[in-house]
């Protein structure tokens, strides 16, 4: 009684600790999570690094991260440099006047009076909508200014996560081995479910970043290349927003490149609105379904529609981070369901042979 009483009282004050723990982490969990969705993805650069230099793991997990830098952290970081000073810049043309949304939708309304009769038919009033353009406009400038205003905190505190995650990444990348046999000894699921489902947790999110995250700079690269060919203002940034919406499934950057076509057309461009549908349908709309199956495949063995909604759900809760979180969350729901249907209901599910079924009836019908 009082081994059992104590072992309980353990367990308690054990769940306390770690959910205590967790909480102190809770400001973190962000950098955490891109520092293990990242060592996941260079992880098999640092292993072929360490079979390189010797065992050497220090130097092996330090030259990984630098090339992690080199391809992703600084290129980044120099986009973003630039979707600010884009962003800044469209700010002062609505400020100044020289930009102005409704005056865009009264040229397409004028130029194609079909639009706005299809959205009548639908309900939608375009003089309410015109309106509630300009008011979105008005407050988006204001919402860039407030952020332009308190950048230099904002700098700082990403500054401060991205040190971290880096710093995590190289302990991760050095230690990913030994901390995975640990969790495994550490939890109580089974070390066979505990390594399926760390396994599931490295193709998923190898497959999720690599698919979602790389077709999506490349459809917002194409993208912000031809808004530059065809002198857009602001290219980068409406890329870098084409880019966001390719992370979501189902919608694409058609939603920025096909009102942008719209426009063209609509001020009597009609090559470079030509040139833009064209662009888009063939390279920047191919571009998903040539590069997704050669990156994923079906890694994540996952239907469509529930990639959909997971990551939609996830972006709803956690943000950009949810976009990896989702499909995440959905796959490990799928692996427990799975480990669960294979060894608990397997007697119920196995159909019963036929020589069992004989056999019953001769032992019903006695001797």
């Amino acid at each position: 009684m009082k081994q059992s009483m104590e072992t309980r009282s353990f367990l308690v004050f054990l769940l306390i600790v770690t959910v205590l723990f967790g909480l102190v982490l809770e400001p973190f969990w962000g950098a955490i999570f891109w520092a293990a969705a990242v060592s996941v993805i260079f992880y098999p650069l640092q292993q072929r690094l360490v079979r390189r230099f010797n065992g050497r793991r220090n130097l092996a997990a330090i030259t990984t991260l630098l090339c992690c830098m080199l391809i992703v952290v600084i290129p980044v970081l120099l986009i973003l440099a630039q979707v600010v000073r884009e962003a800044i810049g469209v700010y002062q043309g609505i400020q100044d006047g020289e930009m102005s949304p409704g005056a865009y939708l009264d040229q397409i309304r004028t130029a194609f009076p079909i639009i706005p009769e299809t959205l009548e038919r639908l309900g939608i009033d375009t003089n309410n909508l015109r309106e509630q353009i300009s008011s979105f406009s008005v407050a988006a400038s204001r919402y860039l200014a407030q952020e332009t205003l308190t950048f230099g905190q904002s700098t700082l505190s990403f500054v401060l996560h991205l040190g971290m995650m880096l710093y995590l990444t190289f302990f991760l990348l050095r230690d990913g081995d030994t901390l995975i046999e640990l969790m495994v000894k550490a939890l109580p699921l089974g070390d066979e479910r505990e390594r399926r489902l760390f396994d599931k947790f490295a193709e998923v999110t190898r497959a999720t970043v690599k698919g979602n995250l790389v077709v999506a700079m490349v459809q917002g690269a194409l993208g912000g290349f031809i808004f530059w060919v065809l002198g857009i203002p602001a290219a980068i940034l409406w890329g870098v927003m084409m880019m966001v919406l390719s992370l979501i499934p189902a919608v694409g950057a058609a939603l920025v490149w096909g009102p942008a076509a719209i426009y063209l057309f609509a001020v009597g461009d009609v090559v470079a609105g030509i040139v833009l549908v064209l662009y888009g349908v063939i390279i920047i709309g191919l571009a998903d379904n040539i590069l997704r199956p050669i990156l994923v495949g079906r890694d994540t063995k996952l239907p469509d529609y529930l990639v959909l909604f997971s990551t939609l759900g996830g972006i709803a809760l956690m943000g950009i981070n949810g976009f990896v979180i989702g499909p995440l969350i959905a796959a490990v729901f799928l692996t427990f369901w799975d480990i669960f249907m294979e060894e608990f209901n397997t007697d119920v599910n196995q159909p019963v042979p036929d020589n069992q079924t004989a056999e019953a009836g001769t032992a019903e019908q006695g001797p």
